[in-house]
Protein backbone atom coordinates (compact mmCIF):
# COMPACT_ATOMS: atom_id res chain seq x y z
CA UNK A 1 0.00 0.00 0.00
CA UNK A 2 1.65 3.59 -0.57
CA UNK A 3 1.36 5.42 2.61
CA UNK A 4 3.39 8.56 1.27
CA UNK A 5 4.03 10.45 -1.84
CA UNK A 6 6.63 13.61 -2.11
CA UNK A 7 7.20 15.32 -4.89
CA UNK A 8 9.31 18.10 -5.28
CA UNK A 9 9.88 20.29 -8.40
CA UNK A 10 8.07 17.96 -11.15
CA UNK A 11 6.16 20.00 -13.92
CA UNK A 12 3.85 22.68 -12.41
CA UNK A 13 4.61 20.97 -8.79
CA UNK A 14 7.00 22.67 -6.59
CA UNK A 15 6.65 20.93 -3.51
CA UNK A 16 3.97 18.22 -2.28
CA UNK A 17 3.63 15.86 0.77
CA UNK A 18 0.66 13.78 0.92
CA UNK A 19 -0.48 11.28 2.92
CA UNK A 20 -2.63 8.33 2.06
CA UNK A 21 -4.58 5.67 3.56
CA UNK A 22 -6.67 2.21 2.95
CA UNK A 23 -9.57 2.29 0.74
CA UNK A 24 -10.98 4.72 -1.81
CA UNK A 25 -8.65 7.96 -2.34
CA UNK A 26 -10.06 10.24 -4.37
CA UNK A 27 -8.72 13.69 -6.49
CA UNK A 28 -10.95 16.05 -7.78
CA UNK A 29 -10.86 19.53 -8.90
CA UNK A 30 -11.47 21.43 -11.96
CA UNK A 31 -10.23 20.47 -15.38
CA UNK A 32 -6.17 21.12 -15.63
CA UNK A 33 -5.93 21.66 -11.99
CA UNK A 34 -2.80 19.24 -11.88
CA UNK A 35 -4.82 15.74 -11.10
CA UNK A 36 -3.05 14.12 -13.51
CA UNK A 37 0.52 15.51 -13.16
CA UNK A 38 0.61 13.90 -9.27
CA UNK A 39 -0.41 10.42 -11.39
CA UNK A 40 2.26 10.75 -13.82
CA UNK A 41 4.48 11.26 -10.50
CA UNK A 42 3.46 8.39 -8.83
CA UNK A 43 4.23 6.50 -12.76
CA UNK A 44 7.59 8.57 -12.92
CA UNK A 45 9.04 7.28 -9.69
CA UNK A 46 7.96 3.32 -10.68
CA UNK A 47 9.83 3.71 -13.99
CA UNK A 48 7.45 5.47 -16.06
CA UNK A 49 8.98 6.66 -19.29
CA UNK A 50 9.55 10.79 -18.42
CA UNK A 51 11.96 13.07 -19.90
CA UNK A 52 13.92 15.76 -18.27
CA UNK A 53 11.29 18.98 -19.05
CA UNK A 54 9.66 17.29 -16.76
CA UNK A 55 12.00 19.15 -13.90
CA UNK A 56 9.80 22.27 -13.28
CA UNK A 57 11.21 25.97 -14.74
CA UNK A 58 13.96 27.22 -12.72
CA UNK A 59 15.69 23.83 -10.94
CA UNK A 60 18.21 21.23 -11.71
CA UNK A 61 16.49 18.42 -10.23
CA UNK A 62 13.04 17.11 -9.67
CA UNK A 63 13.05 14.15 -6.76
CA UNK A 64 9.79 11.75 -6.74
CA UNK A 65 9.73 9.97 -3.50
CA UNK A 66 7.02 7.06 -2.81
CA UNK A 67 6.97 5.18 0.56
CA UNK A 68 5.29 1.64 0.24
CA UNK A 69 4.01 -0.73 3.24
CA UNK A 70 5.95 -4.23 2.80
CA UNK A 71 3.46 -7.15 1.45
CA UNK A 72 4.33 -10.27 2.78
CA UNK A 73 4.52 -11.45 -0.87
CA UNK A 74 7.07 -9.05 -1.16
CA UNK A 75 9.63 -9.78 1.60
CA UNK A 76 11.09 -12.85 -0.47
CA UNK A 77 11.79 -11.17 -3.52
CA UNK A 78 13.40 -8.13 -1.50
CA UNK A 79 15.78 -10.62 -0.18
CA UNK A 80 16.63 -12.16 -3.29
CA UNK A 81 17.62 -8.58 -4.73
CA UNK A 82 19.32 -7.92 -1.32
CA UNK A 83 16.82 -5.19 -0.04
CA UNK A 84 16.33 -4.76 3.09
CA UNK A 85 12.56 -2.68 4.15
CA UNK A 86 12.44 -0.56 6.53
CA UNK A 87 10.32 -0.72 9.89
CA UNK A 88 8.51 -2.69 7.56
CA UNK A 89 8.10 -0.28 4.42
CA UNK A 90 10.27 0.74 1.74
CA UNK A 91 10.81 3.89 0.09
CA UNK A 92 11.10 4.55 -4.20
CA UNK A 93 13.10 7.27 -5.05
CA UNK A 94 13.40 8.73 -8.74
CA UNK A 95 16.10 11.85 -9.29
CA UNK A 96 15.34 13.56 -12.60
CA UNK A 97 18.19 16.29 -13.83
CA UNK A 98 18.09 19.00 -16.56
CA UNK A 99 21.50 16.94 -17.87
CA UNK A 100 19.17 14.16 -19.16
CA UNK A 101 20.33 12.10 -16.27
CA UNK A 102 18.16 9.69 -14.01
CA UNK A 103 18.78 7.86 -11.17
CA UNK A 104 16.08 5.31 -9.22
CA UNK A 105 16.73 3.82 -5.81
CA UNK A 106 14.89 1.47 -3.29
CA UNK A 107 16.06 2.49 0.70
CA UNK A 108 19.00 4.60 -1.20
CA UNK A 109 20.32 1.61 -2.85
CA UNK A 110 20.22 2.48 -6.66
CA UNK A 111 19.29 -0.22 -8.91
CA UNK A 112 18.24 0.39 -12.85
CA UNK A 113 15.28 0.22 -14.62
CA UNK A 114 14.35 -3.63 -15.17
CA UNK A 115 14.64 -3.71 -11.56
CA UNK A 116 11.59 -0.83 -10.76
CA UNK A 117 9.76 -2.16 -13.36
CA UNK A 118 9.59 -5.77 -11.80
CA UNK A 119 9.09 -4.07 -8.55
CA UNK A 120 6.04 -1.67 -9.57
CA UNK A 121 4.23 -5.13 -11.28
CA UNK A 122 3.87 -6.12 -7.81
CA UNK A 123 3.10 -2.28 -6.70
CA UNK A 124 0.69 -0.95 -8.34
CA UNK A 125 -1.41 -0.34 -11.55
CA UNK A 126 -2.78 2.40 -13.19
CA UNK A 127 -5.63 2.06 -15.52
CA UNK A 128 -7.34 5.30 -17.52
CA UNK A 129 -9.19 5.91 -20.52
CA UNK A 130 -7.52 4.63 -23.53
CA UNK A 131 -5.21 2.29 -21.83
CA UNK A 132 -5.99 -1.26 -21.57
CA UNK A 133 -3.23 -2.67 -19.85
CA UNK A 134 -1.83 -4.17 -22.68
CA UNK A 135 -4.80 -6.38 -22.84
CA UNK A 136 -4.46 -6.68 -26.37
CA UNK A 137 -2.03 -9.39 -25.71
CA UNK A 138 -3.13 -12.78 -25.35
CA UNK A 139 -0.83 -13.47 -22.62
CA UNK A 140 -2.21 -10.58 -20.58
CA UNK A 141 -5.66 -11.86 -21.52
CA UNK A 142 -4.41 -15.47 -20.02
CA UNK A 143 -2.99 -14.54 -17.06
CA UNK A 144 -5.97 -12.50 -16.13
CA UNK A 145 -7.77 -16.00 -16.54
CA UNK A 146 -5.44 -18.12 -14.32
CA UNK A 147 -5.77 -15.13 -11.93
CA UNK A 148 -9.52 -15.54 -11.27
CA UNK A 149 -9.17 -19.31 -11.50
CA UNK A 150 -7.16 -19.03 -7.51
CA UNK A 151 -5.26 -21.61 -6.50
CA UNK A 152 -5.81 -24.67 -8.46
CA UNK A 153 -5.42 -23.51 -11.72
CA UNK A 154 -2.22 -21.89 -10.49
CA UNK A 155 -0.85 -24.95 -9.22
CA UNK A 156 -1.69 -26.51 -12.39
CA UNK A 157 0.33 -24.32 -14.16
CA UNK A 158 3.74 -24.91 -11.87
CA UNK A 159 2.59 -28.66 -13.41
CA UNK A 160 3.21 -27.84 -16.76
CA UNK A 161 6.03 -25.56 -16.81
CA UNK A 162 8.08 -27.95 -15.11
CA UNK A 163 8.23 -30.49 -17.50
CA UNK A 164 7.59 -28.26 -20.25
CA UNK A 165 11.49 -27.33 -18.74
CA UNK A 166 12.50 -30.62 -18.84
CA UNK A 167 11.34 -31.00 -22.18
CA UNK A 168 12.48 -27.81 -24.20
CA UNK A 169 15.97 -29.48 -22.21
CA UNK A 170 15.59 -33.04 -23.55
CA UNK A 171 15.03 -31.48 -26.99
CA UNK A 172 18.09 -29.51 -27.13
CA UNK A 173 20.06 -32.60 -26.07
CA UNK A 174 18.44 -34.55 -28.82
CA UNK A 175 19.17 -31.76 -31.45
CA UNK A 176 22.48 -31.83 -30.64
CA UNK A 177 23.10 -34.91 -30.35
CA UNK A 178 22.09 -35.44 -34.10
CA UNK A 179 24.09 -33.24 -35.05
CA UNK A 180 27.12 -34.16 -33.78
CA UNK A 181 26.20 -37.47 -33.88
CA UNK A 182 28.31 -37.99 -36.95
CA UNK A 183 31.16 -36.16 -35.56
CA UNK A 184 30.62 -38.30 -32.26
CA UNK A 185 31.13 -41.61 -34.55
CA UNK A 186 33.97 -40.52 -36.41
CA UNK A 187 36.01 -39.39 -33.27
CA UNK A 188 35.30 -42.75 -31.84
CA UNK A 189 36.01 -44.72 -35.05
CA UNK A 190 39.58 -42.91 -35.07
CA UNK A 191 39.94 -43.49 -31.35
CA UNK A 192 39.26 -47.28 -31.49
CA UNK A 193 41.75 -47.46 -33.99
CA UNK A 194 44.47 -45.46 -32.30
CA UNK A 195 44.16 -47.62 -29.51
CA UNK A 196 43.84 -50.57 -30.97
CA UNK A 197 47.26 -50.19 -32.69
CA UNK A 198 48.99 -48.53 -29.06
CA UNK A 199 47.58 -51.64 -27.47
CA UNK A 200 49.21 -53.99 -29.86
CA UNK A 201 52.51 -52.26 -28.95
CA UNK A 202 52.00 -52.94 -25.65
CA UNK A 203 53.46 -49.97 -24.12
CA UNK A 204 54.63 -50.45 -20.59
CA UNK A 205 55.90 -47.82 -19.19
CA UNK A 206 56.99 -44.27 -19.81
CA UNK A 207 60.67 -44.90 -19.51
CA UNK A 208 60.30 -47.69 -21.81
CA UNK A 209 62.35 -47.00 -24.73
CA UNK A 210 65.59 -45.49 -22.37
CA UNK A 211 65.45 -48.97 -21.30
CA UNK A 212 65.66 -50.60 -24.11
CA UNK A 213 68.32 -48.26 -25.23
CA UNK A 214 70.28 -49.15 -22.29
CA UNK A 215 70.11 -53.16 -22.60
CA UNK A 216 70.77 -52.73 -26.42
CA UNK A 217 73.85 -50.68 -25.67
CA UNK A 218 75.06 -53.88 -23.47
CA UNK A 219 74.21 -56.49 -25.76
CA UNK A 220 75.95 -54.52 -29.14
CA UNK A 221 79.31 -54.62 -26.94
CA UNK A 222 78.70 -57.62 -24.87
CA UNK A 223 82.14 -58.99 -26.17
CA UNK A 224 84.24 -55.99 -25.56
CA UNK A 225 82.79 -55.71 -22.20
CA UNK A 226 83.16 -59.75 -21.73
CA UNK A 227 87.33 -59.29 -22.33
CA UNK A 228 87.55 -56.13 -20.03
CA UNK A 229 86.11 -58.11 -17.55
CA UNK A 230 88.41 -60.97 -17.71
CA UNK A 231 91.15 -58.09 -17.86
CA UNK A 232 89.29 -56.54 -15.16
CA UNK A 233 89.33 -59.89 -12.46
CA UNK A 234 93.37 -60.97 -13.68
CA UNK A 235 94.33 -57.31 -12.14
CA UNK A 236 92.28 -57.10 -9.12
CA UNK A 237 92.73 -61.20 -7.79
CA UNK A 238 94.82 -63.17 -10.38
CA UNK A 239 97.63 -61.25 -11.42
CA UNK A 240 100.60 -62.43 -13.30
CA UNK A 241 104.38 -63.66 -12.85
CA UNK A 242 105.30 -59.79 -14.02
CA UNK A 243 102.62 -58.13 -12.30
CA UNK A 244 101.08 -59.32 -8.30
CA UNK A 245 97.15 -59.08 -8.26
CA UNK A 246 96.17 -55.98 -6.26
CA UNK A 247 94.44 -58.01 -3.53
CA UNK A 248 97.98 -59.51 -2.79
CA UNK A 249 100.04 -56.01 -2.81
CA UNK A 250 96.90 -54.75 -0.37
CA UNK A 251 97.31 -57.99 1.89
CA UNK A 252 101.22 -56.90 1.96
CA UNK A 253 100.25 -53.34 2.68
CA UNK A 254 98.13 -54.63 5.52
CA UNK A 255 101.02 -56.43 7.15
CA UNK A 256 103.10 -53.50 7.07
CA UNK A 257 100.76 -51.48 8.43
CA UNK A 258 100.29 -53.68 11.59
CA UNK A 259 103.83 -53.60 12.13
CA UNK A 260 103.99 -49.87 11.85
CA UNK A 261 101.23 -49.98 14.51
CA UNK A 262 103.54 -51.82 17.16
CA UNK A 263 105.56 -49.13 16.68
CA UNK A 264 103.26 -45.66 16.64
CA UNK A 265 99.59 -46.44 17.56
CA UNK A 266 98.79 -42.77 15.81
CA UNK A 267 99.00 -44.92 12.47
CA UNK A 268 96.04 -47.09 13.59
CA UNK A 269 93.35 -45.08 11.15
CA UNK A 270 95.54 -45.77 8.29
CA UNK A 271 94.75 -49.71 9.29
CA UNK A 272 91.43 -49.45 9.66
CA UNK A 273 91.61 -47.50 6.09
CA UNK A 274 93.30 -50.40 4.31
CA UNK A 275 91.11 -53.22 5.77
CA UNK A 276 88.28 -51.52 4.88
CA UNK A 277 89.46 -51.17 1.02
CA UNK A 278 90.71 -54.65 1.78
CA UNK A 279 86.99 -55.61 2.40
CA UNK A 280 85.48 -53.03 -0.43
CA UNK A 281 88.03 -54.69 -2.67
CA UNK A 282 86.81 -58.65 -1.92
CA UNK A 283 82.98 -57.24 -3.10
CA UNK A 284 84.10 -55.88 -5.99
CA UNK A 285 85.61 -59.16 -7.10
CA UNK A 286 82.96 -61.52 -6.22
CA UNK A 287 80.06 -58.41 -8.28
CA UNK A 288 82.80 -58.64 -11.13
CA UNK A 289 82.69 -62.04 -11.14
CA UNK A 290 79.25 -62.84 -11.10
CA UNK A 291 78.71 -59.91 -14.41
CA UNK A 292 81.30 -61.63 -15.88
CA UNK A 293 79.23 -64.98 -15.76
CA UNK A 294 76.37 -63.51 -16.55
CA UNK A 295 77.37 -61.59 -19.61
CA UNK A 296 76.83 -63.18 -22.94
CA UNK A 297 75.68 -61.94 -26.18
CA UNK A 298 72.16 -62.40 -27.43
CA UNK A 299 71.79 -61.83 -31.00
CA UNK A 300 68.11 -62.77 -31.13
CA UNK A 301 67.46 -60.42 -28.05
CA UNK A 302 68.92 -57.40 -29.37
CA UNK A 303 67.54 -58.13 -32.43
CA UNK A 304 64.03 -57.60 -30.59
CA UNK A 305 65.01 -54.73 -28.66
CA UNK A 306 66.04 -53.10 -32.34
CA UNK A 307 62.93 -54.31 -33.81
CA UNK A 308 60.42 -52.78 -30.70
CA UNK A 309 63.06 -49.59 -31.09
CA UNK A 310 62.08 -49.19 -34.87
CA UNK A 311 58.31 -49.50 -33.79
CA UNK A 312 58.64 -46.21 -31.11
CA UNK A 313 60.59 -44.37 -33.66
CA UNK A 314 57.30 -45.59 -36.14
CA UNK A 315 55.15 -44.53 -33.87
CA UNK A 316 56.59 -41.43 -32.69
CA UNK A 317 56.31 -39.96 -35.75
CA UNK A 318 52.19 -40.40 -35.63
CA UNK A 319 52.32 -39.46 -32.23
CA UNK A 320 54.99 -38.51 -31.26
CA UNK A 321 57.69 -36.41 -31.69
CA UNK A 322 59.29 -38.73 -28.81
CA UNK A 323 58.09 -42.10 -27.25
CA UNK A 324 57.26 -40.42 -24.14
CA UNK A 325 54.99 -38.16 -26.04
CA UNK A 326 53.72 -40.93 -27.64
CA UNK A 327 53.00 -42.89 -24.48
CA UNK A 328 51.42 -39.80 -22.81
CA UNK A 329 48.85 -39.72 -25.92
CA UNK A 330 47.93 -43.16 -25.17
CA UNK A 331 46.61 -42.41 -21.87
CA UNK A 332 45.05 -39.89 -23.52
CA UNK A 333 43.06 -42.02 -26.09
CA UNK A 334 41.93 -44.09 -23.50
CA UNK A 335 40.32 -41.74 -21.02
CA UNK A 336 38.70 -39.85 -24.26
CA UNK A 337 37.67 -42.97 -25.64
CA UNK A 338 35.97 -43.94 -22.11
CA UNK A 339 34.50 -40.29 -21.79
CA UNK A 340 33.37 -40.64 -25.27
CA UNK A 341 31.57 -43.97 -25.41
CA UNK A 342 29.94 -43.20 -21.87
CA UNK A 343 28.44 -40.40 -23.69
CA UNK A 344 27.18 -42.09 -26.60
CA UNK A 345 23.66 -42.26 -25.87
CA UNK A 346 21.37 -44.09 -28.63
CA UNK A 347 19.33 -41.41 -29.91
CA UNK A 348 16.64 -43.82 -29.64
CA UNK A 349 16.97 -43.88 -26.28
CA UNK A 350 16.84 -39.74 -26.24
CA UNK A 351 14.14 -39.52 -28.57
CA UNK A 352 12.44 -41.78 -26.11
CA UNK A 353 12.87 -39.55 -23.00
CA UNK A 354 11.58 -36.72 -25.41
CA UNK A 355 8.14 -38.05 -26.10
CA UNK A 356 7.83 -39.13 -22.49
CA UNK A 357 8.33 -35.32 -21.57
CA UNK A 358 6.43 -34.23 -24.39
CA UNK A 359 3.19 -36.53 -23.00
CA UNK A 360 3.55 -35.75 -19.23
CA UNK A 361 3.22 -32.31 -20.53
CA UNK A 362 0.54 -32.59 -22.96
CA UNK A 363 -1.23 -34.21 -20.35
CA UNK A 364 -1.23 -31.87 -17.72
CA UNK A 365 -1.68 -28.76 -20.49
CA UNK A 366 -5.09 -30.75 -21.03
CA UNK A 367 -5.73 -30.70 -17.21
CA UNK A 368 -4.67 -27.12 -17.36
CA UNK A 369 -7.29 -26.32 -20.43
CA UNK A 370 -10.12 -28.19 -18.48
CA UNK A 371 -9.45 -25.80 -15.20
CA UNK A 372 -9.56 -22.27 -17.42
CA UNK A 373 -12.86 -23.88 -19.18
CA UNK A 374 -14.18 -23.77 -16.06
CA UNK A 375 -13.26 -20.58 -15.23
CA UNK A 376 -13.88 -18.70 -18.39
CA UNK A 377 -18.21 -19.92 -17.86
CA UNK A 378 -17.93 -18.41 -14.19
CA UNK A 379 -16.07 -15.29 -15.15
CA UNK A 380 -17.95 -14.74 -18.13
CA UNK A 381 -21.53 -14.95 -15.83
CA UNK A 382 -19.65 -12.47 -13.42
CA UNK A 383 -18.43 -9.83 -15.81
CA UNK A 384 -21.51 -9.39 -17.31
CA UNK A 385 -23.25 -9.09 -13.93
CA UNK A 386 -20.96 -6.71 -12.98
CA UNK A 387 -21.16 -4.43 -16.03
CA UNK A 388 -24.64 -4.01 -16.15
CA UNK A 389 -25.20 -2.02 -13.33
CA UNK A 390 -22.05 0.21 -15.26
CA UNK A 391 -24.77 1.37 -18.13
CA UNK A 392 -23.45 -1.88 -20.07
CA UNK A 393 -26.72 -3.77 -20.00
CA UNK A 394 -26.97 -5.22 -23.32
CA UNK A 395 -23.10 -6.08 -23.48
CA UNK A 396 -22.01 -9.29 -24.19
CA UNK A 397 -18.86 -11.17 -23.41
CA UNK A 398 -17.00 -14.24 -24.49
CA UNK A 399 -13.69 -15.68 -23.71
CA UNK A 400 -12.53 -17.77 -26.83
CA UNK A 401 -10.23 -20.80 -25.84
CA UNK A 402 -8.25 -21.91 -28.81
CA UNK A 403 -5.89 -25.19 -28.84
CA UNK A 404 -2.16 -23.43 -29.10
CA UNK A 405 1.41 -25.09 -29.57
CA UNK A 406 2.50 -25.86 -26.39
CA UNK A 407 4.61 -23.60 -23.92
CA UNK A 408 5.43 -23.02 -20.09
CA UNK A 409 2.16 -21.49 -20.15
CA UNK A 410 0.22 -24.35 -21.39
CA UNK A 411 -1.36 -24.98 -24.70
CA UNK A 412 -3.93 -22.19 -24.88
CA UNK A 413 -4.86 -18.95 -26.42
CA UNK A 414 -6.65 -16.96 -24.68
CA UNK A 415 -8.92 -14.17 -26.56
CA UNK A 416 -11.32 -11.72 -24.96
CA UNK A 417 -14.57 -11.05 -27.33
CA UNK A 418 -17.21 -8.44 -27.20
CA UNK A 419 -20.02 -6.78 -28.08
CA UNK A 420 -21.78 -3.85 -26.59
CA UNK A 421 -24.71 -3.38 -29.10
CA UNK A 422 -27.39 -5.87 -29.53
CA UNK A 423 -27.25 -7.14 -33.02
CA UNK A 424 -23.84 -7.05 -33.47
CA UNK A 425 -21.14 -9.93 -33.51
CA UNK A 426 -18.38 -10.61 -30.93
CA UNK A 427 -15.09 -9.18 -31.50
CA UNK A 428 -11.85 -9.10 -29.72
CA UNK A 429 -11.98 -6.57 -27.07
CA UNK A 430 -9.43 -4.31 -27.90
CA UNK A 431 -10.53 -3.48 -31.45
CA UNK A 432 -14.39 -2.52 -30.61
CA UNK A 433 -14.24 -1.31 -26.96
CA UNK A 434 -14.36 2.66 -26.73
CA UNK A 435 -12.53 4.43 -24.55
CA UNK A 436 -15.43 4.49 -21.79
CA UNK A 437 -16.16 1.02 -22.33
CA UNK A 438 -12.92 -0.06 -21.98
CA UNK A 439 -12.11 1.82 -18.63
CA UNK A 440 -15.80 0.40 -17.16
CA UNK A 441 -14.98 -2.86 -18.37
CA UNK A 442 -11.72 -2.86 -16.83
CA UNK A 443 -13.41 -1.62 -13.50
CA UNK A 444 -15.77 -4.34 -13.29
CA UNK A 445 -12.69 -6.76 -14.27
CA UNK A 446 -10.91 -5.70 -11.28
CA UNK A 447 -13.88 -6.03 -9.52
CA UNK A 448 -14.25 -9.63 -10.42
CA UNK A 449 -10.49 -11.20 -9.89
CA UNK A 450 -10.61 -9.47 -6.07
CA UNK A 451 -8.90 -10.83 -3.71
CA UNK A 452 -7.19 -13.09 -6.46
CA UNK A 453 -5.78 -9.87 -7.79
CA UNK A 454 -2.12 -9.38 -5.92
CA UNK A 455 -1.32 -5.89 -6.85
CA UNK A 456 -1.88 -3.45 -3.64
CA UNK A 457 -2.96 -0.10 -5.13
CA UNK A 458 -4.97 0.66 -7.73
CA UNK A 459 -5.20 3.52 -9.43
CA UNK A 460 -7.64 5.18 -11.84
CA UNK A 461 -7.20 7.88 -13.85
CA UNK A 462 -10.74 9.68 -15.19
CA UNK A 463 -12.54 6.32 -16.17
CA UNK A 464 -16.07 7.97 -15.34
CA UNK A 465 -16.12 10.15 -17.83
CA UNK A 466 -18.47 10.16 -19.80
CA UNK A 467 -20.69 8.83 -17.54
CA UNK A 468 -23.52 9.92 -15.27
CA UNK A 469 -26.87 9.00 -12.70
CA UNK A 470 -27.11 5.55 -11.89
CA UNK A 471 -23.85 4.45 -14.37
CA UNK A 472 -22.08 6.64 -12.08
CA UNK A 473 -23.49 5.47 -9.33
CA UNK A 474 -22.50 2.40 -9.92
CA UNK A 475 -18.90 3.49 -10.84
CA UNK A 476 -18.68 4.77 -7.28
CA UNK A 477 -19.86 1.46 -5.57
CA UNK A 478 -17.65 -0.37 -7.78
CA UNK A 479 -14.74 1.83 -6.63
CA UNK A 480 -15.76 1.31 -3.13
CA UNK A 481 -16.18 -2.46 -2.79
CA UNK A 482 -12.56 -2.49 -4.65
CA UNK A 483 -11.56 -0.18 -1.70
CA UNK A 484 -12.15 -2.90 0.25
CA UNK A 485 -10.00 -5.63 -0.84
CA UNK A 486 -7.02 -3.24 -2.59
CA UNK A 487 -5.89 0.39 -1.56
CA UNK A 488 -7.44 2.49 -4.73
CA UNK A 489 -6.36 5.86 -6.29
CA UNK A 490 -9.09 7.21 -8.09
CA UNK A 491 -9.06 10.95 -10.14
CA UNK A 492 -12.87 12.12 -10.76
CA UNK A 493 -14.76 14.75 -12.24
CA UNK A 494 -17.87 12.83 -10.56
CA UNK A 495 -19.73 13.75 -7.05
CA UNK A 496 -21.24 10.44 -6.87
CA UNK A 497 -18.02 9.20 -7.11
CA UNK A 498 -16.03 11.62 -5.24
CA UNK A 499 -18.80 11.31 -2.33
CA UNK A 500 -17.42 7.56 -1.70
CA UNK A 501 -13.93 8.49 -1.23
CA UNK A 502 -12.48 7.45 2.59
CA UNK A 503 -9.95 10.05 1.74
CA UNK A 504 -10.43 12.93 -0.22
CA UNK A 505 -8.22 15.69 -1.76
CA UNK A 506 -8.52 18.70 -3.56
CA UNK A 507 -6.44 19.69 -6.18
CA UNK A 508 -6.12 23.32 -7.71
CA UNK A 509 -3.54 25.78 -9.10
CA UNK A 510 -1.96 28.76 -7.37
CA UNK A 511 -0.37 31.55 -8.72
CA UNK A 512 2.15 33.58 -6.83
CA UNK A 513 4.26 36.74 -7.24
CA UNK A 514 7.79 35.70 -6.77
CA UNK A 515 10.50 38.68 -7.33
CA UNK A 516 7.87 40.17 -9.56
CA UNK A 517 7.40 37.60 -11.63
CA UNK A 518 4.23 34.64 -11.31
CA UNK A 519 4.58 31.73 -11.06
CA UNK A 520 1.90 28.83 -11.09
CA UNK A 521 1.95 25.99 -8.66
CA UNK A 522 0.07 22.82 -8.55
CA UNK A 523 -1.54 22.27 -4.57
CA UNK A 524 -3.46 19.57 -2.98
CA UNK A 525 -5.70 19.83 0.28
CA UNK A 526 -6.92 16.75 2.07
CA UNK A 527 -10.63 17.19 2.73
CA UNK A 528 -10.54 15.88 6.36
CA UNK A 529 -14.33 17.94 7.80
CA UNK A 530 -17.91 17.27 6.10
CA UNK A 531 -17.97 21.04 5.25
CA UNK A 532 -14.72 20.81 3.55
CA UNK A 533 -16.46 17.83 1.49
CA UNK A 534 -19.99 19.15 1.02
CA UNK A 535 -18.01 22.80 -0.48
CA UNK A 536 -16.11 20.88 -2.93
CA UNK A 537 -18.74 17.96 -4.03
CA UNK A 538 -20.99 21.42 -4.41
CA UNK A 539 -18.64 22.82 -6.89
CA UNK A 540 -18.05 19.44 -8.64
CA UNK A 541 -21.96 19.21 -8.81
CA UNK A 542 -23.13 22.98 -10.17
CA UNK A 543 -19.40 24.82 -10.59
CA UNK A 544 -20.42 26.88 -7.35
CA UNK A 545 -21.62 26.89 -4.05
CA UNK A 546 -25.11 27.71 -4.21
CA UNK A 547 -27.25 26.59 -1.69
CA UNK A 548 -29.22 24.11 -3.49
CA UNK A 549 -25.55 22.80 -4.52
CA UNK A 550 -24.65 22.55 -0.88
CA UNK A 551 -28.10 21.06 -0.27
CA UNK A 552 -27.69 18.06 -2.85
CA UNK A 553 -24.06 17.07 -1.69
CA UNK A 554 -24.87 17.11 1.69
CA UNK A 555 -26.99 14.39 1.21
CA UNK A 556 -24.78 13.06 -1.52
CA UNK A 557 -22.50 12.44 1.32
CA UNK A 558 -24.58 10.99 4.18
CA UNK A 559 -25.88 8.85 1.37
CA UNK A 560 -22.77 7.46 0.14
CA UNK A 561 -21.54 6.81 4.26
CA UNK A 562 -24.64 4.49 4.15
CA UNK A 563 -24.04 2.90 0.98
CA UNK A 564 -20.69 2.08 2.05
CA UNK A 565 -21.47 0.51 5.42
CA UNK A 566 -24.13 -1.58 3.44
CA UNK A 567 -20.82 -2.54 0.81
CA UNK A 568 -18.45 -2.96 3.57
CA UNK A 569 -21.32 -5.59 5.20
CA UNK A 570 -22.44 -6.92 2.63
CA UNK A 571 -20.92 -10.84 1.74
Amino acid sequence: MLTHLSITNFALIEQLDLEFGPGLNVFTGETGAGKSIILDALDAVLGGKVGHTMVRTGADRALIEATFTVPEALQAWLGQEEIEPLEEQFVLSRELSIKKTSRSRINGVLVNQPTIQRLRNRLLEITAQGQSLDLEKPEVQQELLDSYGGPPLTQQKSKVAEPFTAWQKARLDLEYHRKNHQEQLQKLDLYRFQKQELDEAQLSNRGEEEELLSEGNILSHAVELQTMGQDLSQLLYKGSQRTPAIIDQLVKAQELISKMVGFDETVQPLHELLENASMQLEECVHQLSRYNSGLEADPDRLEKIEERLQLFKKLARKYGPNFTDVYDYYQQVQKSLETLESEDISLETLEKKVHILYKTCLDEAQRLTQLRQDAIQELESKLIQELAPLGMAKVRFQIKLESNKLTATGCDKITFLFSSNPGEPLQPLTEIASGGEMARFLLALKACLGHADQTGTLVFDEIDIGVSGKVAQAVAEKLCQLGHSHQVLCVTHQPLVAAMADQHFRVSKQVQSIHEQERTSVQVQALASSKERIEELAQLASGRSAKEAVDFASVLLAEAKKTRAALKSAP
